[in-house]
């Protein structure tokens, strides 16, 4: 089957995409609008962009309503130049789509989340307390790629909860991530080294 992205309408695109590019880790934003209001969401179409210096990126779609309705992360981050990554386990998935729905501007997802603001160490936008990792950035590049932002972060400050870290790796098991497929969520359940067998077994 081969199909062009051009006969379709958006939103069938979008499917496509999802369903395809998969699994998607979550990068669970956190950012503050310049009256101090705290804002958390998730955004799966997130990754790394840059090793040296480190740097992140998340792409952030219009809200619903159309472009004239930018999302409160891409208006905080855009005002404030910073934001977190905090990376999202499954033990905090209901929290997570919790701060997913559509809240007014004046609302602090923090608290509908249920979790915890804690200060960060180089930037004033808080992070997760009860994620067990977040990332500090400062915003280093803000592109708008047809309805999409992509944003790019330069990561300053790393916070590890003690026991993920082994010989200077994170225990990927431990950390317990959540991750998006279409419309559907998923969790490392096994991990294995290549090249399998002939009979294609770990």
């Amino acid at each position: 089957m081969i199909i062009d992205p051009a006969a379709l309408d958006t939103h069938a695109v979008y499917k496509l995409l999802i369903g395809a590019v998969v699994p998607r880790p979550i990068a669970w934003v956190s950012s503050q609008s310049r009256d101090g209001v705290l804002n958390l969401a998730p955004y799966s179409f997130f990754n790394v962009v840059s090793r040296e210096p480190p740097m992140l990126a998340i792409s952030i779609g219009p809200r619903t309503g159309g472009e004239d309705y930018p999302k409160d992360t891409l208006t905080n981050v855009r005002e404030s130049q910073e934001f977190v990554i905090n990376i999202v386990s499954v033990a905090l998935a209901n929290a997570m789509h919790e701060s997913s729905m559509n809240y007014p501007p004046e609302v602090d997802e923090f608290e509908k989340a249920g979790v915890t603001p804690a200060p960060c160490e180089v930037i004033n936008t808080p992070r997760v307390a009860e994620a067990k990792i977040s990332m500090e950035c400062t915003l280093e590049h803000m592109l708008k790629l047809g309805s999409d932002h992509l944003v790019i972060g330069r990561m300053h400050r790393y916070h590890v909860d003690d026991d993920l870290i082994s010989n200077g790796r994170i225990d990927t098991l431990k950390l317990d991530p959540l991750a998006r497929l279409a419309g559907n969520f998923c969790k490392v359940e096994s991990m294995f080294d290549l090249p399998l067998d002939d009979s294609g077994q770990k």
